[in-house]
C-alpha cells in the first residue's frame, strides 16, 4: 500500500495529545518523519514512543509558540533532526473556560488566548517558512476552528478572534507564497473529544446547549480532524490552497432548532 506522505518531513505543534498526537501518529503512518513538539515535553515523548514504537520516524522538541525564540529553536531543531521540513501544522492551541463575552472575559485570558492561538501560528510561519523555501517549498496547516465563520453557543471571545484571525493570515500566505511553492490551508473543526474540550461539559446544561446544534449528536474524535489535516499535507492536495476545511459534522450547515 502507497503512503501518501512518504518521504515527507513534518514539524506538529502541540503534538503531546489530542489531535496533534493522532496526527503525528497518523502523518507517520503515512510514511512521514515527525518532529513532535509541545510545551509538554512529556507528552511529546509519549507521542514519540507511540510513533517509533510502530516503526516510524519521530523526535520530540519542547517549544512555548507564544515564544519567539522558542519557536525559532524548535524550527532549528526540527531542520537538523529530519533534515529539513517540508511540511508544517501549527496545530498547538489552548482554549479557557474564563473565556466568555467581552463584559466577563479578564485582558489576561484575552491575552493569553491571543498568544498561543494567534501570535503561535504567525510564529511558526515566520519561522518555519524559510525552512519550508529552503527544502523547495511544502504545506503549511494551520489550526482555525468553525467559529471563525459562526457565534458560539456559549462564548469564547478570545478564542473566536484568535481562530478568525488564522484563517485570515492563512489566506495571506497562500497568495503571497503561491508561486514559490507553498500551499497554505487552515482546519477548522467543530467540537472535537479532546482533553481540551473537557470543560465544554462541566454540567449537563453545558452539554445540553451545545448538543442540539450538531446533527450526528456526537463530538467529532480527534483522528477524524487529522486525517483531513494529512489529506492536505500530502501532494494530493497539490492545487488545494488558500481554502479553510470545515470539520464539524454538519454543524455550520445545519440549522437546528433546541429541544
Amino acid at each position: 500500500m502507497s503512503q501518501r506522505l512518504q518521504g515527507k518531513r513534518a514539524v506538529i505543534t502541540g503534538a503531546g495529545g489530542g489531535i496533534g498526537r493522532e496526527a503525528a501518529r497518523i502523518f507517520a503512518r503515512e510514511g512521514a518523519a515527525i518532529a513532535v513538539a509541545d510545551i509538554d515535553r512529556a507528552g511529546a515523548e509519549e507521542t514519540v514512543a507511540t510513533i517509533t514504537g510502530a516503526g516510524g520516524r519521530a523526535h520530540a522538541i519542547e517549544v512555548d509558540m507564544a515564544d519567539p525564540g522558542s519557536v525559532e529553536a524548535m524550527v532549528a531543531a526540527a531542520e537538523a533532526e529530519l533534515g529539513g521540513i517540508d511540511t508544517l501544522f501549527n496545530n498547538a492551541g489552548i482554549m479557557l473556560s474564563a473565556d466568555r463575552g467581552p463584559e466577563d472575559t479578564d485582558l489576561a485570558v484575552w491575552d493569553q488566548t491571543i498568544a498561543v492561538n494567534l501570535r503561535g501560528v504567525f510564529l511558526g510561519c515566520k519561522f518555519g517558512i524559510p525552512a519550508l523555501l529552503r527544502a523547495g517549498g511544502g504545506s503549511i496547516v494551520n489550526m482555525g476552528s468553525i467559529v471563525a465563520f459562526i457565534g458560539s453557543a456559549t462564548p469564547q471571545i478570545a478564542y473566536a478572534a484568535a481562530k478568525g484571525g488564522v484563517v485570515a493570515i492563512t489566506r495571506e500566505i497562500a497568495a503571497q507564497y503561491a508561486r514559490r511553492g507553498i500551499r497554505a490551508n487552515a482546519l477548522c473543526p467543530g467540537p472535537i473529544e479532546t482533553p481540551l474540550s473537557d470543560y465544554l461539559r462541566e454540567t449537563p446544561e453545558e452539554w445540553q446547549r451545545r448538543r442540539v446544534h450538531l446533527p450526528q449528536d456526537r463530538f467529532g474524535e480527534a483522528h477524524e480532524v487529522a486525517e483531513v489535516a494529512a489529506f492536505l499535507a500530502s501532494d494530493a492536495a497539490s492545487y488545494v490552497t488558500g481554502a479553510a476545511w470545515v470539520v464539524d459534522g454538519g454543524l455550520t450547515a445545519t440549522y437546528v432548532t433546541p429541544e
